[in-house]
C-alpha cells in the first residue's frame, strides 16, 4: 500500500487550477510525475502509467483524489532508462542445440541449407530468445511513491498561491459592491420626489375636466412610492456580502457555497435595478453586475 502523505492543504481559498513537474532518480531510471488541473464540478480524474506500474494505479487514484478532492486532474508518470534494454538475451545453449539437430538432419538426409537463412529461422523457434518480465522492486515502488508525492505538493503549493490571488479579487470586488451600494442612497430621496412629482404633472394634465380627491391621492402616492421602496433590497444585499466575506473565511471547501451567496447577491442586485427608477441608480446597478459577474466567474474557480 503506498502511505499518506503528511501533507494536508489548508483551506483558506483554495484553486481547482494548478500544476506540478516533479523528478526521482532510482538506479539507471529517471521517473517523472506530472499533474495538472482544472476547474470541475466534481473529481475527474485521468492517471496514465507505464505498464509495469499498472498494478498500484489504484493506490495512487485514491491517494490524489484524497488531496486534491475536486476539480478536472491530469496526472501522468513516465522513466527514462539510461541503460538500453531493448537488446533481448539469446539463450546460447539452446540456440546450439537447435543448430546441431538441424545440421545432423541435413547431413543425414543430404539436405542443403547452404544459402538458407537457419540463423534467423533458429531465433524464432521456442526458448531461443530470453524474453524477460519487467520485475518492479519495492525500492523502485518507493521511488514512484516518493515521485508522487512531490508532484503532490507541488500541485497543493501552486494551487494555495493561485487561492490567495482569488481571495484577494473577490473580496476586492464585494467591498467596490458595497461601496456603490452607499452611492444609492444620496439618489432614493431625489427619485421619490421626482416619482411623486411626476405623478401629480400627469395627473393635473387630466384632471381639468376631473375633480381630483386629492386624500386618495395621496394615499395612491403613498402606497405607490412603497412599492419603489428598496430599503429591504439593500438591508438584504449588504447580509449576502458579509456572508459571503465570512464563508471566504472558513477552513473548508466553500467554492460551491461562494457560488450560491453570489446568486443571491445578484438577486437582489436585480430587484434593486427594477425598482430604481433613476438613471443614476440605474448606473450603479450596472456597476454592481458587473462586479458581481467577475466575482461569479472567480468562483468557478475555488475548491
Amino acid at each position: 500500500m503506498l502511505p499518506l502523505f503528511k501533507f494536508k492543504c489548508s483551506f483558506m481559498l483554495i484553486s481547482m487550477t494548478g500544476y506540478g513537474k516533479a523528478e526521482v532518480e532510482f538506479g539507471s531510471k529517471k521517473i517523472i510525475a506530472e499533474i495538472r488541473s482544472l476547474n470541475s464540478k466534481q473529481l475527474d480524474l485521468n492517471v496514465r502509467l507505464p505498464q509495469i506500474y499498472r498494478e498500484i494505479e489504484m493506490e495512487i487514484r485514491s491517494l490524489i483524489s484524497q488531496q486534491l478532492v475536486r476539480g478536472k486532474v491530469d496526472f501522468q508518470i513516465t522513466y527514462e532508462d539510461s541503460v538500453d534494454s531493448t537488446a533481448v538475451p539469446i539463450n546460447g545453449e539452446v540456440f546450439a542445440s537447435y543448430y546441431n539437430q538441424l545440421t545432423q538432419i541435413s547431413d543425414k538426409h543430404n539436405i542443403n541449407i547452404n544459402g538458407e537463412p537457419i540463423l534467423q529461422t533458429i531465433l524464432r523457434l521456442p526458448d531461443v530468445l530470453k524474453v524477460q518480465k519487467d520485475e518492479t522492486t519495492d525500492v523502485e515502488w518507493n521511488a514512484v511513491k516518493a515521485a508522487t508525492s512531490k508532484v503532490l505538493e507541488q500541485i497543493i503549493k501552486f494551487r494555495s498561491q493561485e487561492g490567495d490571488v482569488l481571495e484577494k479579487d473577490i473580496l476586492m470586488r464585494v467591498d467596490l459592491i458595497l461601496s456603490l451600494l452607499e452611492k444609492v442612497e444620496p439618489f432614493e430621496k431625489q427619485r421619490i420626489n421626482d416619482v411623486r412629482s411626476r405623478l401629480i404633472d400627469n395627473l393635473n394634465g387630466i384632471s381639468k375636466d376631473v375633480k381630483l380627491d386629492s386624500d386618495r391621492f395621496e394615499q395612491e402616492v403613498i402606497y405607490y412610492l412603497e412599492k419603489l421602496d428598496v430599503t429591504e433590497e439593500k438591508v438584504r444585499l449588504r447580509n449576502h456580502c458579509k456572508y459571503f466575506i465570512d464563508t471566504v473565511k472558513l477552513d473548508e471547501p466553500v467554492g460551491r457555497k461562494l457560488g450560491f451567496i453570489a446568486q443571491e447577491m445578484g438577486r437582489e442586485i436585480n430587484t434593486l435595478g427594477s425598482k430604481a427608477n433613476n438613471a443614476d441608480i440605474q448606473k450603479l446597478v450596472v456597476m454592481m453586475k458587473d462586479e458581481l459577474e467577475k466575482i461569479k466567474e472567480q468562483s468557478l474557480n475555488i475548491l
